[in-house]
């Protein structure tokens, strides 16, 4: 039996190395805000990532279950209130006087009773001495906060989904406007190895590695397409939308950029502990947690009270004007107070089997919420350190896309000088263009790494746990050594 949580100094040493990869790009420690994704300062993606949460269905489906986890809670808490009704019913039976079987002949007949019953006001309430219902309450309560942390668990999941495949779409995008340009640059390199070859300048090898670089750069041309197109096509499904609904994505609006946000130089630990699923982990030990102290009521005794005020009245004739007289008059009417006490002696062990039930499901949520907490941990310290690959690639690959163009231009100066032909600039400006493509990788990789750190960081969850302060071990109340004794003497 677990007596307590995951640790604080346990917690920092497993997130101790996630500080050491923060030493880039200075910026607000208030980072990531709640809409995160505006941070990247494009107005298509905030567009889509809007229409995804207003018609994704599985958000729609989380949601109900959010709903359905409240009334729960709605329902747990009545059982602390007193519950009030009204009964009304009436009763007509036949007391045998010369035999059973002769009481159902009309000739001979037997007694008639005619009894009637109006009870307007019955209220009936547990006395909660030993916290039973209150326990149900705040289980309930335990697995609707779960419940509405699972639900900002799927939203963030959508949300970076939908940011994922739109910065993974805009890179290939611009790969596919680079390709298109490599496609023309082979095409003239091929038109003008024919030339020379039909001229007598050159020899048919030359025709045929041009013509192979021509189809190499005509199906990655494809290939770039229909990475876009499936790109596109899941950004369609997210937002609830047939796949044709997303084809103008990364085209009608070829101007917008895609800004990389800035991480601070220190993330504060309690980023990492307002995590939706880490929250949903904590909550859901604490509802067993109290599941426990439940089944511990079990064992104790329980006091109802019930009070009813009615009139009753019964006659043993069938004529029911007899009945109404008696009905209407003072001595019908009645008054109860009855208390209950309902004590559990011998159960057969089904009070120890439930107990331990609960108590094990205890051990597993606890176990959960440790590995959820190593993994956020994890996860934020791999972000970071992908992140930081990313940016320094694609740093280094942009210096040599800077020396490319400026070899480009060293190149077109030359050709105006007689010093070179037209082959060797088109062959500097596929260097340049094979240059960017690869700048334009890495540029969605830099990008996608940013979406994985939101994604690891909660993206802005803010009603998260404190992992410095849980609650007390289930164990530990006052109930455990009372109910420790009556299992040993009764067995439960």
């Amino acid at each position: 039996m677990q007596l307590a949580f995951f640790e604080p100094k346990a917690f920092y040493n497993a997130i101790r190395h996630v500080e050491i990869c923060q030493s880039f790009q200075i910026e607000e420690a208030s980072w990531p805000k709640e809409e995160w994704w505006h941070n990247y300062k494009n107005s298509e993606l905030n567009h889509l990532i809007a229409k995804a949460l207003e018609d994704n269905q599985n958000l729609k489906k989380a949601f109900d279950t959010l709903q359905e986890a409240d009334a729960s809670v709605r329902v747990a808490g009545a059982k602390l209130l007193p519950s009030l009704q009204s009964d009304y019913w009436g009763r007509q039976s036949r007391n045998p006087i010369r035999g059973v079987v002769a009481s159902y002949n009309p000739t001979q007949g037997g007694l008639e009773k005619t009894a009637f019953f109006l009870t307007p006001f019955v209220m009936t309430w547990e006395l909660d001495f030993w916290g039973k219902n209150r326990a149900a309450l705040e289980a309930a309560i335990g697995a609707a906060t779960a419940q509405a942390a699972e639900f900002e668990q799927t939203r963030l999941l959508l949300t970076t989904s939908v940011a994922r495949a739109y910065v993974r779409g805009f890179a290939y995008s611009k790969q596919l406007e680079i390709t298109n340009e490599l496609v023309s640059a082979r095409k003239e390199l091929l038109s003008l190895a024919e030339t020379r070859y039909q001229t007598g300048l050159d020899t048919a090898d030359g025709i045929q590695i041009a013509r192979s670089d021509f189809e190499s750069a005509i199906r990655r041309e494809a290939t770039v397409r229909a990475a876009l197109t499936i790109q596109q096509d899941a950004l369609a499904r997210m937002i609830g939308e047939g796949p044709d609904s997303t084809r103008g994505v990364f085209i009608k609006q070829k101007g917008l950029v895609l800004s990389v946000p800035k991480i601070p130089k220190h993330l504060p630990i309690e980023l990492l502990a307002h995590r939706p699923d880490l929250a949903a982990a904590l909550s859901r030990t604490e509802a067993a947690a109290e599941r426990i102290h439940l089944a511990k009521t079990l064992f104790l005794p329980s006091i109802d009270l019930s009070i009813a005020s009615g009139i009753e009245a019964s006659v043993t004739t069938s004529s029911m004007s007899l009945l109404s007289s008696r009905l209407f008059t003072p001595g019908a009417n009645g008054f109860s107070v009855v208390p209950g006490f309902h004590l559990p002696i011998f159960q057969a062990g089904r009070l120890t089997g439930a107990l331990e039930i609960q108590r094990a499901e205890y051990d597993q949520a606890v176990n959960s919420y440790n590995e959820t907490l190593l993994q956020s941990a994890q996860q934020v310290a791999d972000s970071l350190a992908n992140l930081k690959r990313a940016s320094t690639e694609y740093e280094a690959q942009s210096n040599l896309v800077q020396a490319a163009n400026n070899q480009l231009e060293l190149a077109q100066t030359r050709l105006r000088d007689g010093l070179k032909d037209r082959r060797e600039i088109l062959q500097e400006q596929i260097d340049l263009l094979e240059s960017k493509f690869i700048q334009k990788t890495l540029d969605g990789d830099r990008m996608v790494a940013s979406v994985d750190l939101y994604q690891a960081l909660g993206g802005g969850y803010s009603d998260g746990p404190n992992p410095l302060k849980p609650r007390p071990a289930p164990e530990s109340d006052p109930l455990t050594p009372v109910v420790d004794k009556i299992q040993s003497i009764t067995g439960g």
